[in-house]
């Protein structure tokens, strides 16, 4: 969001902190703008801040933003983080699911003036022998077979596949963008035509929220829509319109309130296709801030286990620290007719974090998960989010033999055009035994490069580098008598021992404090602790000597250690940057650390005589570029996960002849 507009909603709370009064008034506002062909900024009250110039535009997208704020204060949130769908990213969804349209006939396909015989002959005799018949690279559509999915009420003449859902409407963006769709294809169409398929479509919304406030305002939302774009009529009747109270009663009845996860799908007919963003939000983040939180989030995790039926348990997926849009996944391909269609929204986190394996899972082994859009990092398609964005494409119950990977997507490649995706996309086919041997059959996804030729860089590495040993295998090189090597956070959880952490102070008796900021590379490529305790040269205001003493209790239970930094910036050169630390430091849970058994710490100091010796060679290793690149192309987020650590592919052979050890 645009300097200007983002502080809009937070003078708004200042001077009224009621949202339903908010929404009621804008809704109002924006009728009233309707009916009387004014600017919404003339009718709000006089009191309402001064509405911002790129918020005229699309009355929508303004309540989208209130009732995200709405829902994030519901959940105990702060509504500084709420982040409703961009209109931009809807249009690119819907456009990948929409079918050609039926209100318009087709341009006659462009034919060549140059005739074949004069072509040159090496030309003439190669076209001869492919002997293709004439426009057969034509994309053709059978207009018998469509116009009986129209008749059958399966889709719609503007091309929108029916039933059409969304299982957390959030304010019902998807089908007001489905709205504007159809309005564009019916312009200057016959008008009963468009009256009658305007009602198909109305009729076939299946819209769902568990909000009474989201609900009442989506009705009342999708209305607008549909007066705006002269669907239906705003008062008394016009040429190929539907009446208000037509319209109104269509949409009591596609528009309802439920819990999808908890309850039963409210409507007979299971929808053709899904389209929405479901809450991202963990179960142990719901009701933050309530008194009685904790009891609260204990209960919802004990209902959504407990649902299932004779088949066993409703969410299969629902393992570890669950994020609600998992559910809203699995629910959805539940609710879907066979063959439907499932086009999601969610963080890009669900590609590769380990605790999204089941739902990968379930998405390979009994749906088609034939399409995954990875939308950049920092691209400000959610402004003030750096999170990245994934779009998924799943048919429901039945497999596919292909999953296509399209980008890294930039905001500028989405449209409502062409699939919704600019051709410039750089797509992947993730050939399935390759997948597997990569992610060892967790069906992770890896971040792969842009350009052409840092991509087939990457892919030879991930190529390479998967036939390796993991680093806390069991048949490591270093596991030893049974004990692997294990990865660690740091000792001390920063916010819970703030009060025994300080500045550094030289001369004082203290204990260095290790934090991910401390980890540097120099102009030649070394990782090197930059530390007031072992280095004269920093200043003394630098963040490196904040909270870099620690002055609580001295019994130490680590030694020297190799670490990593477990908290990064997306965009940095390097992903990993791993370094021997000296006995005598503590660790902050910004740091990773590996932990060695006492006998594996024994095979290392036989091998090269001092424990310390044997970790400056093995940081050696683990600091390989190679590995680095393996670590950002599986990287599920900016923390640096233990288990990520530990999947680390670290061959190291020992030469029998010479007795000593190479990579």
């Amino acid at each position: 969001m645009q300097s200007g507009v983002s502080g809009w909603y937070a003078r708004l709370d200042r001077c009224l902190s009621d949202r339903p009064t908010q929404v009621e008034i804008w809704l109002n506002a924006w009728e009233n703008s309707l009916r009387n062909h004014q600017p919404i900024a003339a009718i709000l009250p006089k009191d309402w801040p001064t509405l911002p110039a790129n918020l005229l535009t699309d009355p929508g997208h303004v309540l989208d933003h209130l009732l995200a704020r709405h829902d994030a204060e519901s959940d105990g949130r702060s509504p500084r983080g709420a982040h409703p769908t961009p209109p931009r990213l809807a249009d690119a969804v819907i456009a990948s699911e929409l079918h050609e349209t039926l209100t318009r006939p087709k341009a006659p396909v462009k034919s060549t003036s140059m005739q074949i015989n004069n072509l040159p002959p090496g030309f003439r005799q190669h076209i001869e022998q492919l002997n293709l018949p004439q426009h057969s690279q034509e994309n053709e559509v059978d207009d018998e077979a469509e116009m009986g999915a129209v008749t059958n009420g399966t889709r719609t003449l503007s091309g929108v596949p029916l039933p059409i859902a969304d299982t957390a409407c959030g304010g019902g963006l998807f089908h007001a963008r489905v709205i504007r769709r159809h309005a564009e294809a019916h312009e200057d169409g016959n008008p009963q035509t468009k009256i009658d398929d305007t009602k198909a479509l109305l009729s076939s919304f299946q819209i769902i929220d568990i909000d009474n406030l989201v609900v009442a305002s989506t009705r009342r939302r999708l209305l607008l829509e549909a007066i705006r774009f002269n669907l239906v009529c705003l008062e008394g009747e016009r040429e190929g319109c539907l009446t208000r109270s037509e319209a109104e009663q269509i949409l009591e009845d596609s528009v309802k309130q439920g819990d999808t996860l908890q309850g039963e799908w409210p409507w007979p007919t299971p929808p053709k296709l899904v389209v929405t963003n479901p809450p991202w939000l963990r179960i142990k983040d719901r009701f933050r801030g309530m008194e009685n939180g904790s009891q609260l989030r204990k209960e919802l995790g004990e209902q959504l286990r407990s649902i299932g039926d004779e088949n066993g348990p409703r969410f299969s997926t629902m393992r570890g620290n669950v994020n609600l849009y998992r559910l809203f996944i699995e629910r959805s391909l539940q609710i879907l007719e066979v063959g439907g269609r499932l086009r999601l929204i969610a963080p890009d986190s669900l590609l590769r974090e380990q605790s999204s394996h089941p739902l990968r899972q379930l998405l390979v082994e009994k749906h088609g998960w034939s399409d995954v859009w990875a939308v950049e990092e920092a691209n400000h398609l959610f402004p003030g989010m750096t999170q990245g964005v994934v779009v998924l494409g799943i048919t429901a119950k039945q497999s596919l033999d292909a999953l296509v990977v399209r980008g890294p997507i930039s905001r500028s490649d989405l449209g409502r055009d062409n699939g919704g995706l600019s051709n410039r996309v750089p797509s992947f086919e993730m050939e399935t035994q390759r997948w597997k041997n990569w992610a060892r059959g967790t069906w992770a996804i890896p971040r792969l490069p842009r350009d052409r030729i840092e991509r087939k860089h990457t892919l030879k590495i991930l190529d390479r580098l998967a036939k390796l040993p993991r680093l806390g295998d069991d048949d490591h090189y270093l596991a030893t008598n049974g004990h692997c090597v294990r990865v660690r956070v740091g000792e001390i959880d920063q916010t819970s021992h703030v009060k025994k952490i300080d500045t550094w102070v030289k001369g004082r008796r203290n204990r260095p404090f290790i934090r991910g900021v401390h980890f540097c590379e120099d102009e030649d490529g070394s990782i090197f602790i930059r530390h007031p305790a072992f280095r004269t040269d920093i200043p003394s205001r630098a963040n490196e000597r904040q909270l870099a003493m620690w002055i609580g209790e001295s019994n130490q239970r680590y030694g020297v250690r190799i670490a990593c930094q477990a908290i990064v910036n997306a965009h940095q050169d390097r992903r990993l940057r791993w370094a021997v630390i000296s006995d005598g430091c503590v660790l902050g849970n910004s740091v990773n650390h590996i932990e060695l058994h006492p006998d594996i710490k024994q095979f290392l100091i036989e091998k090269h005589g001092s424990l310390e010796t044997a970790l400056h060679w093995l940081c050696g290793l683990l600091n390989e570029n190679s590995l680095d690149e393996w670590a950002r192309a599986w990287s599920a987020n900016n923390n640096v996960n233990n288990y990520e650590l530990e999947m680390l592919p670290l061959a190291i052979e020992v030469a029998p002849e010479i007795g000593t050890v190479r990579v």
